[in-house]
């Protein structure tokens, strides 16, 4: 299966886990058992995983607005997916915050993340404020320090025994998501007609192309007016966003390169302007592309 059709799959079955009634009542008693922020996060998708989550940090929902910060949690998530086993990944951020993503998996696929953390494994020391102290110097933060530090303060410790326990938790939830994960998708593979399946794939292979509605349908040998409300009830999409989504995820891919520019990689992916490819670009992922490829190169250059 290509790799965007791929990932459009992937997002879909975690959106479904999201909305099940066995995660979201894990979730509540995760959250309030620990007090810690827990995130089902699928492949790819590298943001602050406990934005606005209750049990949020302190001191990372103060940080959650600068550059460095979001670079640092964005290369943390790329680390984690690089050396994703079958085993809990637990990282140290610049601050000394630990972040941990537990694997899911249907069959040998890695589908998604269940994250935990924004803990310290030990009460923090002076020697660990002062460093924590040059490190906001140096990333520009000087006004309301002490908040800063007093934010960090308060940041969950939890011993080290205890966050094993934590994960072994979460490991064993992630297993029964991986089995609901499993019946989601042969579900959704029985649901989707051939047709529609043959229609996301040449979608995929010529998204670098100039597309339209007709083109497709008759390449999967439908009427336009019968594939467009095939297509829409099958992704829960219009063609035209679907195609707007493939062409930002290649765009992603291709912005991994620091040497490649964000026009190059528009025109690669097959949009046919530069007005169009921000207008999209920004509604689809949130943010300008410009400032999604710095948070890429700042967090490869830490």
């Amino acid at each position: 299966m290509p790799a965007s059709d791929a990932t459009f799959q992937n997002r879909t079955l975690v959106e479904q886990l999201r909305r099940s009634q066995i995660y979201r009542d894990y979730e509540k008693a995760f959250r309030e058992t620990t007090g810690l922020p827990l995130n089902l996060r699928a492949l790819e998708t590298f943001e602050l995983p406990h934005r606005s989550d209750p049990n949020e940090n302190p001191f990372c929902a103060l940080m959650a607005g600068t550059n460095h910060t979001c670079s640092a949690c964005l290369q943390m998530q790329k680390k984690v997916e690089e050396s994703s086993g079958l085993e809990p990944q637990t990282l140290k951020c610049f601050a000394g915050l630990c972040d941990s993503a537990v694997p899911v998996r249907v069959g040998e696929n890695l589908v998604a993340f269940l994250q935990t953390g924004q803990i310290l494994l030990h009460q923090p020391s002076e020697a660990t404020l002062a460093k924590l102290t040059r490190t906001l110097l140096k990333f520009g933060v000087e006004t309301d320090l002490k908040k800063y530090e007093e934010a960090f303060y308060h940041s969950r410790v939890v011993s080290q025994k205890q966050y094993k326990s934590i994960l072994r938790l979460l490991t064993i939830f992630a297993q029964h998501l991986a089995t609901l994960s499993n019946q989601l998708a042969v579900s959704e593979e029985a649901r989707e007609a051939p047709a529609i399946s043959r229609a996301r794939a040449f979608i995929t292979e010529h998204h670098a192309e100039e597309m339209s509605l007709t083109h497709v349908a008759r390449a999967v040998n439908m009427s336009a007016f019968y594939f467009c409300k095939s297509f829409r009830k099958a992704t829960g999409l219009t063609f035209t966003d679907y195609v707007a989504r493939v062409r930002v995820e290649k765009v992603k891919n291709l912005l991994l390169n620091p040497n490649k520019r964000v026009s190059e990689a528009a025109y690669e992916a097959g949009f046919q302007s530069l007005s169009q490819f921000n207008r999209v670009f920004r509604r689809i992922a949130g943010e300008p592309p410009s400032a999604y490829r710095d948070k890429l190169h700042h967090a490869a250059a830490r």
